[in-house]
C-alpha cells in the first residue's frame, strides 16, 4: 500500500520561510518522479514542482520559479520543498504526488499540509 505523508506546513508571515517533507513507502520511490501541488481555497489544484526520480531534472511553476526548491533523498524515501520569499498568494493545501516511470499522470497523492502565509 502506498503512502506519501507530507508535514511541515504551518502559518508564516510574508517574506519567511517553510521546508515542507513528503515521506513516502510502499512504493520504489528511487523510479519515481515526485512532484508537488497546491490548492488554495477556491480554486483548483495546480502544479508547484517536480523532480525525476534522481533529483537531477526539476521543473517549477512559474509563479514559484526562483523561490521554492525541490529536492529529494532516495535514502530516506523524501521530498522536499523548500519555499522561500512567501507571498500570501502562496498560501493553501499542498500535496505531494508520485508519477511511475514513463507515465503522464500522478497516481498516489498525500493528504496534505495547510500553508498559510500571513501579510
Amino acid at each position: 500500500q502506498v503512502q506519501l505523508v507530507e508535514s511541515g506546513g504551518g502559518l508564516v508571515q510574508a517574506g519567511g520561510s517553510l521546508r515542507l517533507s513528503c515521506a513516502a513507502s510502499g512504493l520504489s520511490f528511487n523510479t519515481y518522479t515526485m512532484g508537488w501541488f497546491r490548492q488554495a481555497p477556491g480554486k483548483e489544484r495546480e502544479f508547484v514542482a517536480q523532480c525525476n526520480w534522481s533529483g537531477s531534472s526539476t521543473d517549477y511553476a512559474e509563479s514559484v520559479k526562483g523561490r521554492f526548491t525541490v529536492s529529494r533523498d532516495n535514502a530516506r524515501n523524501t521530498v522536499y520543498l523548500q519555499m522561500s520569499s512567501l507571498k500570501p498568494e502562496d498560501t493553501g493545501v499542498y500535496y505531494c504526488t508520485a508519477r511511475r516511470p514513463m507515465s503522464s499522470t500522478y497516481a498516489y497523492w498525500g493528504q496534505g499540509t495547510q500553508v498559510t502565509v500571513s501579510s
